[in-house]
């Protein structure tokens, strides 16, 4: 299995530990700590997708977001499997923000119904790298809109943990979960958008 692989499954993984943790109301800094680094993970595994191995010099290429001078043949399932990870991580935490009663249920549907129809639409033309339209660039596949969207999640997701388990005001939360959604549902739009203008 490959590393870029390996961190897929183990971020996936660390999701339903969070899962537990959060049902269980129990050790509310373990939690918020494991969601960042499951998070963080995205960036890793694609980095390994990308550079193949860590090394100063390909440190440096990544931080200059220049491309590998040896090119990385992935697994043929590689780029599906991260957006499969990404679809359970995130799934998780809104099914069980919607079990405690902090987020509503319409919200996780049209989530699920945003991703299902956003990624069949990317899958039959490939990766995000692919977008052609400058809007779906912007807001989708560039690093500002693929920083927003892991910021977002993150911050929103740390924060109804301690909504939960700590008593922290909802009010905040909820405000939270209407960026974050409202975010969501538009770079899905860039996705169907690009997907729809390239045929």
């Amino acid at each position: 299995m490959k590393p870029a692989d390996a961190v897929v499954l183990i971020r996936t993984l660390m999701i339903f530990i969070v899962a537990y943790l959060i049902l269980a109301k129990s050790y509310p800094v373990l939690t918020i700590l494991l969601i960042l680094i499951s998070l963080a993970l995205d960036a890793v595994d694609g980095y390994f997708a990308k550079y193949g191995k860590v090394n100063i010099e390909t440190l440096r290429l990544y931080i200059k977001h220049q491309p590998p001078k040896k090119h990385i043949k992935p697994t043929q399932y590689g780029a599906r499997l991260d957006i499969a990870g990404d679809r359970v991580v995130e799934y998780t935490m809104w099914i069980v923000f919607t079990i405690v009663g902090i987020v509503p249920l319409f919200i996780l549907l049209l989530i699920v119904l945003r991703h299902s129809f956003a990624d069949a639409m990317m899958g039959a033309r490939g990766t995000s790298s692919k977008m052609k339209t400058k809007f779906a660039r912007i807001v989708y596949s560039s690093n500002v809109g693929r920083g927003a969207i892991n910021v977002l999640k993150a911050i929103t997701y740390c924060y109804l943990v301690l909504v939960y388990v700590s008593g922290y005001p909802l009010l905040a939360g909820q405000a939270l979960v209407a960026v974050l959604f409202t975010y969501i549902m538009l770079r899905g739009a860039a996705e169907i958008y690009d997907s729809v203008k390239s045929y």
